[in-house]
């Protein structure tokens, strides 16, 4: 049986840079929703899993670009600075500062 290429398996190999974070996020829930099927099991608290799998390396890569601050970093991000603190505890993201 020849496999069924979709656009969301073209993704893949797509140049991420020309294709959005919502058509990547949209295609990776399209493959897990199509194995839950296949696999007859049922997902429960995928909000959670999906929303910390985005948030967390955003904040880390926020993080870094601001060497850690995190006042700045809370700006960037949009969220109070006491939001972002409870965040980094709750991933347990480490924040480093480079000497200056």
């Amino acid at each position: 049986m020849t496999p069924n290429l979709n656009s969301s398996d073209n993704l893949f190999v797509a140049n991420l840079t020309s294709v959005s974070l919502e058509k990547l996020v949209k295609s990776k829930l399209e493959v897990l929703f199509q194995q839950q099927n296949e696999a007859q099991v049922e997902l429960n608290g995928l909000y959670n899993v999906v929303m910390e799998q985005v948030e967390r390396p955003l904040i880390e890569i926020a993080l870094r670009a601001y060497n850690g601050n995190q006042v700045k970093t809370a700006q960037l991000l949009g969220i109070n600075r006491n939001t972002l603190k409870k965040k980094i505890d709750n991933y347990k993201i480490r924040v480093k500062k480079l000497n200056s």
